[in-house]
């Protein structure tokens, strides 16, 4: 066994897959993009099979540029898109329809019905979160629902769920575990976070059949290991865990108080609460940050479902960019004196607002208004809705996060304007890592750790190390002026406001 960890990280919009050696260090990557489905307005769409190819591609040339077989690999790490979803036949493995994507709002009707019948304090109670078609749960309901023939094939037990992970597991196993880890668990709204199991009584109201669900495994485990035909050779798959709680172990955040801010196509604040469940009062999520050893740590979380996919926007929707690299640039270029807003609510808003119904919108538009001021606009958006984030949290975590340095990671951190422009905006330190492939480090660190190759959770944490540390230096009231006008845009870009 030579050491060597591979990393499957399944996102949204692309398949990557990354060895690391011994040491932590990436020898070779390989990655995929795959198509988005839009079939009507708010739905998203993958392709699960599209997927599993990408997936098949991004392992074979990361191997291939780190010059390995499969024999060289020590184990598997798995990180994904936590709440897409699929069902498949549980004896072809074929997927009965496309995955639902996390940013999918089909379920709202259905959500706003639970929310009209008084259900919302008890799915929130139990699985710490809030009744939103981000979730899983509503989105495999949905399938029964409308897939001729699914809610009776389910009843029969001829059709299995689960997110992207136990989708992966199931492949990769050859259809020989059904399996998926507590955080992804903790995302599907009928998980009982408290008590670590599928909820009989939510899955009772969803009308989803228990036996779909995969088993709950700890994010450090036995996860099965590859058919040999896949890669000449079987590979133990050893951690699971969803992309924001494998960054959250990436960014080595393993002490209460510690926070992380991942910029993806969205954006997601994480923060360590220990074995404190904490119930948010401030319309965040509690959520599983990991469990290891049978042992859970919780953490709060805000999710913006729009970061990266603004800079999507202007590069593919506005052709104001050619790349999303060039965006910090053109935002530099900016008139100070114009004070334009982009509430990027393109899938309706995410925490602390919970607003399925908004929609984007621009404000402060003059005749002098071009591209610069809609790139500055996009980034800071994100800056924005991530000090929403953090002045939620404060509210709601009785320790000491007030002099916290956030953590970030993704691929928005490259461009030091907007690292900048987000220290300025938090009015706090931000601080950018080396390794900025912290998702993937994550899944890596629970797999090779697991295995007993890669050091311990004390070890790991020492090994983190600081890139740049990006300092406020906006004056206060240069800052008030813009917070008022960026909650005067949402103010007006809420449904009910």
């Amino acid at each position: 066994m030579t050491g060597f960890i591979l990393a499957i990280d399944q996102g949204t919009t692309s398949s990557r897959a990354i060895v690391f050696d011994r040491n932590m260090k990436i020898v070779g990557v390989g990655q995929k993009e795959f198509t988005q489905h839009y079939p009507a307005s708010g739905w998203v769409e993958h392709d699960p099979e599209e997927i599993w190819s990408s997936v098949l591609w991004a392992v074979k040339t990361a191997l291939k540029k780190a010059g390995l077989t499969a024999s060289d690999i020590a184990a598997i790490g798995i990180t994904n898109q936590r709440e897409t979803v699929v069902v498949w036949d549980r004896a072809t493995g074929e997927p009965i329809h496309n995955a639902i994507v996390w940013q999918d709002r089909r379920t709202a009707p259905l959500c706003a019905k639970l929310k009209k019948q008084g259900l919302e304090p008890k799915f929130t109670k139990k699985t710490g979160l809030l009744l939103d078609p981000y979730f899983s749960g509503t989105k495999i309901a949905w399938l029964l629902d409308k897939v001729k023939g699914a809610r009776r094939r389910a009843g029969k037990g001829e059709l299995i769920a689960g997110t992207i992970d136990s989708f992966l597991v199931w492949r990769l196993t050859g259809g020989k575990v059904h399996a998926t880890d507590a955080t992804n668990a903790s995302r599907t709204l009928i998980y009982n976070i408290a008590r670590n199991e599928w909820d009989d009584e939510l899955l009772r109201i969803l009308n989803i059949p228990a036996g779909m669900m995969p088993e709950v495994r700890d994010c450090a485990d036995h996860f099965g290991s590859t058919d040999e035909s896949l890669f000449g050779a079987p590979i133990p798959i050893l951690g699971v865990a969803g992309d924001q709680q494998a960054a959250t172990i990436g960014q080595a955040c393993f002490r209460p108080g510690m926070m992380k801010s991942t910029y993806g196509t969205g954006c997601f604040a994480l923060l360590n609460t220990g074995t404190d469940m904490v119930r948010s009062k401030n319309r965040l999520l509690t959520t599983i940050a990991y469990r290891l050893n049978g042992r859970t740590t919780y953490a709060l979380e805000g999710s913006i479902f729009i970061a990266g996919a603004a800079v999507q926007w202007l590069r593919d929707g506005t052709r104001m960019i050619d790349k999303a690299a060039q965006s910090g640039e053109l935002a530099a270029k900016a008139d100070p004196t114009q004070n334009v807003y982009l509430v990027p609510a393109f899938v309706g808003l995410g925490a602390p607002h919970w607003d399925a119904e908004a929609r984007g919108a621009i404000f402060g538009l003059t005749r002098n208004s071009g591209p610069p001021e809609f790139a500055r606009a996009a980034l800071e958006s994100v800056a924005y809705q991530t000090l929403d984030l953090l002045d939620a949290m404060k509210k709601d975590w009785k320790g000491d996060s007030t002099q916290t340095v956030l953590r970030v990671d993704g691929g928005m951190v490259a461009s030091d304007w907007t690292m900048q422009c987000l220290a300025d905006i938090l009015d706090a330190p931000v601080d950018r890592p080396t390794i900025l492939e912290t998702t993937a480090l994550g899944a890596a660190w629970l797999a090779g750790s697991k295995a007993g190759v890669w050091p311990d959770m004390a070890e790991f944490a020492r090994s983190w190390a600081l890139d740049r540390r990006f300092e406020p230096a906006m004056d206060a009231r240069t800052r008030t002026a813009k917070l008022k006008g960026w909650h005067d845009a949402v103010r007006r870009t809420l449904s009910t406001g």
